[in-house]
């Protein structure tokens, strides 16, 4: 993976061109790789040796005590020790100045290597982030520093039992208490927040939740909808003003652990906030400090939660990274079956291995295209983000973002799953039992179509905001990019693949207007999910023919690449038809369905 990683990075994305700006201009190819090292060795001699243990032996509640394996916490002392936390922010704050771009590079490795370990650190690497957009100094220099610095781990408490994604139905209340606390706005929060991945362990001395709650209107009552929600900063222990802890517990309590198919090494959690199981400063009610002003609290999310899809595609890729490293392997070295020729089989002949075997092929093609693709997508994303940040074209940046973040997380999810799939295949019986991890690899990977944002909600955001917003600027902006390649393209031999490109991207085009041609949401948003897939295989072969224009030798490496870019080009890309005609013709059949005729 390290030689496919520093092709995207230097030969693909040009990442050393990013030391000429003032920011990185500490940096050098040679610190890239320094970073690129610590990674890997962490992952290497902490995450991966620890990966089945977490699975086997998951998170258990005493009914006082989270119970992890003692090998968690020298993992995530080891991912703290390093400084990746804080890698892409400033020094003043404990960081390294990175490039976004080299950050999710570094990553990888420990997402590839085991993605529950790696949990803790992202949700408080993005709880922190967030805070130092949108808190005050205060809480910026109390709760975001601290974060950054791992001495706390963050996570984000949106979901609640009867909410769901739905998040314009919570129901945790949020009553002032005082206007005026130095660590800003303080309140007394009562409900129950579902689904909250590191919710409770002791891996730290504190967690710091961001929750979603309501504040009453002056008749009491909760204001309907999502622009009533707050945002509020809630401590598991309770902190002074000074950012010391008080000893005091604050009413926080675990009502219970999910047991879940994979990711196990994350605990995942109900937390009842308010209940008055711990009374601070000698009351019921969590104490939470508002972020942001009123009724804002999901813009302020939303800033998190976009940072946390694409590191949500980026595990999914790195899940479905190591299936196909894993399948490959097997397949080089297990014997079955003999050559077929027009005589038929030799039988006294050697057997083969199952890598020369046409279809095991197309099942590594298939998984290689998946994982290298996707990989690209969510490099490429992480290079937006510092033209977002240092770059000149700023707006070309955030509508390329704003189309591609539903992507980076919705495409890595469904088809790296598909890719974890097929290394199953691959190992056949064994790939079915747990002497091998291709099976607990897709089990982890099953989660990825589910959180930050279902596959159906974020269908739903492209096609019904992402792509028609500012008057289609997003998807203008993406297929000038496209245009771009397949203009390159048209002067290589790589020409047949930029007219079929081209009429990929005319059919999203013309499939995008007639959707919205009656100017009826439910029937333009019928069909949002088969759009996704067709408009995330579009990407993705663009994604593929960029690349291939960036494989310059003939050694095998370089065959490999433009090998899965054929296969993309012939196999996958031809998929989009039946996607979009459904759409284009707004098909009414899933719409119209009656709940009885099931």
């Amino acid at each position: 993976m390290r030689e496919t990683l520093e092709f995207l990075l230097y030969d693909w994305l040009h990442a050393g061109e990013l030391t000429a700006r003032e920011r990185f201009a500490d940096h050098s190819r040679e610190t890239f790789n320094a970073v690129l090292d610590t990674s890997e060795r962490i992952a290497r001699e902490k995450f991966a040796p620890i990966y089945r243990l977490l699975d086997t032996e998951e998170p258990r509640f005493d009914g006082e005590r989270v119970h992890l394996p003692a090998a968690t916490l020298d993992a995530v002392n080891a991912h703290v020790a390093s400084g990746l936390l804080a890698a892409a922010k400033d020094y003043d704050v404990g960081g390294m100045q990175l490039p976004c771009l080299v950050e999710t590079a570094a990553h990888a490795f420990l997402s590839k290597a085991n993605v529950a370990v790696g949990s803790y650190a992202v949700l408080t690497t993005c709880n922190a982030n967030l805070l130092m957009e949108h808190g005050s100094e205060r809480q910026r220099e109390v709760f975001a520093k601290t974060l950054l610095a791992g001495q706390w781990f963050g996570t984000m408490c949106l979901s609640e039992p009867q909410a769901g994604s739905s998040l314009s139905d919570v129901v945790t209340r949020a009553e002032l208490e005082n206007a005026d606390d130095p660590l800003g706005p303080r309140y007394r929060l009562r409900g129950n927040k579902m689904w909250i991945s590191g919710g409770e362990h002791e891996l730290r001395e504190n967690i710091v939740h961001l929750v979603l709650a309501k504040i009453p209107g002056p008749d009491g009552k909760l204001i309907p909808g999502t622009k009533g929600i707050s945002l509020f900063i809630v401590p598991k222990q309770m902190v002074g003003t000074d950012g010391q802890l008080t000893g005091e517990r604050n009413d926080i309590a675990l009502a219970g652990l999910n047991h879940k198919l994979g990711h196990r090494g994350t605990t995942n959690c109900l937390l009842n906030f308010g209940e008055g199981k711990f009374q601070p400063e000698g009351k019921a009610g969590a104490v939470g400090y508002l972020v942001g002003k009123p009724q804002e609290g999901l813009r302020c999310m939303f800033f998190m939660m976009n940072e946390m899809r694409i590191g949500v595609g980026l595990g999914a890729v790195m899940l479905g990274y190591a299936g196909y490293e894993a399948s490959l392997e097997y397949a080089k070295q297990r014997p079955q079956g003999r050559a077929m020729t027009t005589a038929g089989k030799d039988a006294a002949s050697p057997q083969r291995p199952i890598i020369e075997h046409a279809d095991v092929r197309r099942m590594l093609l298939a998984q290689k295209s998946y994982v290298e693709g996707g990989l690209a997508l969510e490099l490429y994303c992480a290079r937006l983000v510092d033209e977002l940040n240092t770059g000149d074209a700023k707006a070309e940046a955030q509508a390329l973002l704003d189309v591609l973040i539903p992507i980076a997380k919705s495409w890595p999810s469904e088809w790296c799953l598909e890719s974890n799939s097929l290394a199953i295949q691959v190992l056949g019986g064994y790939g079915y039992t747990r002497d091998f991890p291709v099976e607990q690899l897709w089990r982890d990977q099953r989660l990825n179509m589910i959180h930050e944002g279902t596959h159906g909600i974020q269908a739903l955001d492209l096609l019904g905001r992402k792509v028609v917003q500012q008057g289609g600027a997003s998807l203008a902006a993406l297929a000038a990019r496209v245009q771009q390649t397949i203009e390159r393209a048209m002067q290589t031999d790589w020409a047949p693949q930029a007219n079929q490109l081209a009429a990929a991207l005319a059919q999203v085009g013309g499939a995008t207007k007639k959707a919205w041609s009656t100017g009826e949401p439910e029937e333009a948003l019928a069909n949002a999910t088969p759009y996704m897939q067709a408009f995330g295989h579009t990407v993705l072969a663009w994604l593929w023919l960029d690349v291939a224009l960036a494989v310059s030798d003939g050694s095998d490496f370089a065959h490999g690449k433009r090998a899965a870019a054929r296969y993309f080009f012939a196999y996958e890309l031809p998929k989009i038809g039946a996607w979009l005609d459904v759409v284009a013709r707004r098909e009414p059949l899933c719409r119209d369905m009656k709940a009885e005729y099931f």
